[in-house]
């Protein structure tokens, strides 16, 4: 094991909590982003629920409550007409009621199509670069300063191997993923010396969720970890021992072999 899985292995299995911290997840509806926003509650984190389907966020909301964790706010947004001004409106929002901003976990994202560049859909690539990439910079840069108010602001990015490795048909999600990977590691370029905010990016890889199934539709899901498991890697990138590793990326699968938890031991 490197010294980041070390890290990552002992600091889950001391049972991280996160009380009196407020951390925002985006896609919390499903998959991941729902996975990782029910642990945080459980280990005491305000959740700010960020998705679009209005009655699946209730439906996190009401598993947060029901688990005995701290009150989550819902906040109904699509990502794919989010504007400036929307990102602002949502600080000043959290500012009132929080007064400060203690992680953010970008988890959205859709797949886009797997098409060729000569026929890709340019609707369907806007789409994926607008949710996989410029969403992120509008919130990001918004919620900055209210991260800043925070002791131990984190930001964790959900990538993709795919973003680093060259590979036909997978298109604007490849595109989005890769342009994720440079302004990850340009962000936490400008923050080493300007901020206590620390940056972590973690590639899921396959994943037992549905946006793996419009992927891979030919593969079988039993054969990849669920949400559960692989949410493990976020939560790590959301506590205070993060911050040693600062703009590092890791592959979840690897913590998964350190932990044994997937396959199941």
């Amino acid at each position: 094991m490197n010294t980041l899985i070390d890290s990552m292995v002992s600091t889950l299995k001391a049972n991280p909590q996160f009380t009196d911290r407020v951390i925002l997840v985006t896609g919390a509806t499903a998959g991941i982003g729902r996975a990782l926003a029910l642990e945080l509650g459980k280990r005491g984190a305000t959740v700010i629920l960020l998705g679009r389907n209005e009655s699946e966020l209730d439906s996190v909301y009401d598993a947060i409550m029901n688990a005995g964790g701290p009150t989550p706010a819902i906040v109904p947004c699509d990502l794919a007409t989010l504007t400036s001004e929307q990102t602002e409106a949502l600080a000043e929002q959290l500012r009132e009621n929080f007064g400060r901003l203690d992680g953010i976990a970008h988890i959205a994202g859709i797949l886009g199509g797997r098409e060729p560049i000569q026929s890709h859909r340019p609707t369907q690539w806007d789409l994926a670069i607008q949710i996989n990439l410029t969403s992120i910079f509008q919130l990001t840069q918004a919620l900055l300063p209210l991260l800043d108010e925070s002791q131990s602001g984190r930001i964790v990015f959900a990538t993709s191997s795919v973003g680093i490795r060259i590979e036909a048909y997978w298109g604007a999600y490849a595109v989005s993923k890769a342009g994720l990977e440079m302004f990850a590691g340009i962000l936490s370029q400008e923050l080493e010396n300007t901020s206590s905010t620390r940056v972590f990016t973690v590639n899921p890889g396959g994943t037992r969720t549905k946006m793996r199934a419009e992927a891979m539709p030919g593969e079988n899901p039993a054969t990849l970890p669920s949400a559960e498991v692989v949410a493990d890697a976020f939560l790590y990138g959301l506590t205070e021992d993060a911050a040693a590793f600062h703009g590092e990326r890791v592959n979840a699968r690897d913590l998964m072999d350190a932990l044994g938890t997937w396959p199941a031991s």
